[in-house]
């Protein structure tokens, strides 16, 4: 079985040619595949907190859904080892759909598909577009336990596909 295509195909961010209507006759996508993000906000929501880090992208990228939510889940594992109070918010949501024109390789392919005739694709993901600077997960925590929490945060890098760094915010 094949499994997903690489991100490179996905990686620059372009403008959406797609579009989900509530009148079907004007939607180029049919259905929209549902995310793989499961919360965007954890932890204590009524709590105040005296500190906030952001993890901020360095570039400009798209971020496919499984990605931050697979950084979502290292996060959220260290945080609950670590056992102190925190809120944590993602602050992206993966509005792009991804396309993809399926092409079949090998012997006896060009009997198989249409090639680049219709080639819109079908609907496979989607992804949050990110700005420069733009931050993509929050952490709201008490002024005491900064640099602790901070390693939570940087343990969600290799998860991601593009360069991130670590910014503290004071309140």
């Amino acid at each position: 079985m094949a499994g997903l295509r690489a991100f490179s195909c996905y990686r620059k961010p372009k403008r959406a040619y797609t579009r989900k209507s509530k009148y079907k006759k004007k939607g180029y996508i049919k259905s929209v595949p549902t995310i793989k993000v499961v919360k965007f906000d954890l932890g204590d929501l009524k709590r105040e907190f005296s500190s906030q880090i952001d993890l901020v992208s360095k570039e400009k990228i798209q971020i496919r859904h499984n990605a931050i939510e697979s950084a979502r889940q290292v996060v959220v594992r260290k945080l609950g080892k670590l056992g102190k109070p925190y809120h944590f918010k993602i602050r992206v949501y993966p509005h792009n759909i991804i396309r993809e024109n399926k092409m079949i390789t090998g012997a006896g392919a060009d009997r198989m598909q249409t090639g680049m005739q219709r080639a819109f694709g079908k609907a496979t993901g989607s992804a949050a577009i990110l700005k420069i600077d733009q931050p993509i997960f929050t952490l709201y925590i008490d002024k005491e336990d900064v640099e602790t929490l901070k390693l939570a945060l940087r343990s969600a890098m290799p998860k991601l596909p593009c360069k991130c760094k670590v910014v503290i915010v004071k309140k």
